[in-house]
């Protein structure tokens, strides 16, 4: 299992910490139906891949009792799935009828999400720059990879981030493409995609 993965079980931890709040070692046991050890490793587990945190709640009497509670990246493991609503708002955009208030729209909402993600993006060169986003990518379970492609340096999608939508349109890719190019700080052209039959979507700069 990789770093980003969340297993069966673990979902169902990650579920009831989203619905309940903190909970204890115990009431996780008791909710889960297994014993402590087991809800034990399965926190370590999660703990380790950022998607929970423990925190100590104090007692009248002994040592303090512990909690656990979902993370910013819990939260996004857990109910975030928004697949119904993305899809409904696209077709909307899709509906503006004047192509520059359409593209405009797009550009806002790029450099919204460019915002979204900009402090995860560091470095000086290009190259730092895609190796960040790739990184970024893979914390969301969508994998990236920087490849050497000629003397420059190539960011390439082995899968789509948002394929439902890519299905729909293919200007979720013009939108991906602004936003690559506000966090590399460089324009950026997709020079390969899936829809058109290749293998993976390459994005490059000029």
């Amino acid at each position: 299992m990789s770093e980003t993965t969340v297993g069966t079980s673990d979902v169902g931890i990650l579920d009831l910490l989203r619905k309940l709040g903190p909970l204890s070692v115990l009431r996780l046991a008791e909710l889960t139906q297994v014993t402590a050890t087991a809800v034990r490793q399965r926190l370590v587990r999660l703990m380790a891949q950022g998607m929970i945190e423990r925190g100590a709640e104090k007692q009248r009497r002994g040592r303090p009792s512990h909690r656990y509670t979902l993370t910013e990246k819990g939260r996004r493991q857990t109910g975030a799935n928004f697949v119904d609503l993305a899809i409904a708002l696209w077709h909307e955009i899709r509906e503006i009828k004047d192509a520059e208030v359409r593209r405009g729209l797009l550009q806002r909402l790029s450099s919204r999400m460019a915002a979204m993600y900009a402090d995860k993006v560091h470095g000086s060169s290009t190259e730092e720059r895609m190796n960040s986003v790739s990184a970024m990518f893979a914390d969301r379970n969508v994998p990236f990879v920087v490849e050497q492609i000629g003397r420059l340096p190539v960011l390439t999608a082995l899968a789509c981030p948002y394929p439902q939508l890519a299905e729909q349109d293919r200007g979720i890719c013009s939108l991906e493409k602004m936003m690559f190019s506000e966090l590399l700080g460089e324009k950026v052209r997709l020079t390969d995609c899936r829809l058109d039959g290749a293998a993976c979507c390459r994005f490059e700069t000029n």
